[in-house]
């Protein structure tokens, strides 16, 4: 068993994201569903859908929850899940963070926890101009 893969997120962003991640990984390892919450969607509706969606990913292993904005409704609707038994959320939904993901299918729930973070975190850099690298 492994754990499930839940994307909630404004409009397609999650979509596109798991899209890119398992053309670049050449498959997508976990059992895994995205939710987009559009302009017009009835948040009420989208947890309960998200409920019956963290039900069907269930494979005894838990269920991550990526999302992109913390405190925007994707984000309010995936911690709404929380209280559910072996949920865990993650905000802050990027590319690195989702690779780093895949890249683990094997990993328990807290582990995987771990790498989405680190992946997410990691993957930002500042990238150097090209003066900066003419003073190297």
């Amino acid at each position: 068993m492994t754990v499930g893969l839940l994307i909630i997120s404004h409009n397609r962003i999650g979509a596109e994201l798991l899209s890119t991640a398992s053309a670049t990984l050449g498959v997508c390892p976990l059992a895994t569903a995205v939710l987009p919450v559009m302009p017009d969607s009835d948040p009420e509706a989208l947890v309960a859908k998200a409920r019956h969606m963290v039900a069907e990913l269930e494979q005894g292993d838990g269920v991550l929850v990526l999302t992109d904005v913390y405190g925007s409704t994707p984000s309010n609707i995936a911690n709404r899940l929380s209280d559910c038994k072996q949920v865990r959320v993650v905000a802050g939904l990027n590319l690195p963070m989702l690779i780093r993901v895949l890249n683990y299918p094997r990993l328990s729930l807290p582990e995987l926890v771990e790498k989405a973070i680190s992946g997410g975190r990691n993957g930002i850099l500042l990238c150097p101009t090209g003066a900066e690298e003419e003073e190297e």
